[in-house]
């Protein structure tokens, strides 16, 4: 059982179906977010509470007390990192929340949220995933079948296991989950 509750961590929750999510219209785009140690969820809720859009995904990390429990928590995929979509009073609006470090703008909004939602759809997936801090290279794919259907990534090995590997390029990072049962042809 989680210490604590799942909380929001895409708003509003209908974000990636927005028709101007790829595109930079009147100020308004994406923008990314590095936050203060530790304060990606204390800066979700202070947006929440102003209407801001954002995305930041969200895993369940298990863990074992020293006692031999299982414990699961909630935690940020990308440490560090949320995104904001919104224009420069929503950039302004989560500088003042005195949890972030700086925002840049993103350079290609359309890459970016083709990323987020693969990241997104993965997460719920419900396979385990695993964060990854460096991108690898491999042989794009996409799969066929399975729980991973339409998902587009890199095939990776790690401990002589095939791996999918979703990354986002304007981090450098990603996640990835096992390949078992699946057919994949390469594009």
């Amino acid at each position: 059982m989680p210490l604590l509750a799942r909380e929001i961590d895409c708003f509003p929750p209908d974000l990636f179906e927005s028709p101007d999510l790829n595109r930079r219209t009147e100020g308004t785009g994406w923008w990314v977010a590095y936050t203060r140690s530790r304060r990606e969820k204390d800066l979700m809720r202070r947006l929440v509470a102003t209407n801001t859009s954002f995305y930041c995904p969200i895993i369940s990390k298990r863990t074992r007390a020293p006692s031999g429990r299982i414990r699961e928590s909630f935690v940020p995929l990308f440490p560090g990192y949320v995104f904001l979509y919104g224009n420069e009073d929503d950039r302004l609006t989560a500088l003042t929340t005195n949890c972030v470090s700086w925002i840049n703008p993103v350079a290609d909004p359309i890459q970016l949220t083709r990323e987020l939602a693969q990241v997104r759809r993965l997460i719920a997936s419900n396979l385990p995933i695993t964060p990854e801090e460096r991108v690898e290279t491999g042989i794009a794919v996409r799969v066929l079948t399975g729980p991973l259907r339409g998902h587009e990534g890199v095939v990776i090995e790690r401990r002589g296991k095939r791996r999918l590997l979703v990354s986002v390029d304007l981090l450098q990072q990603g996640a990835s989950v096992d390949l078992d049962e699946c057919d994949v042809q390469p594009f």
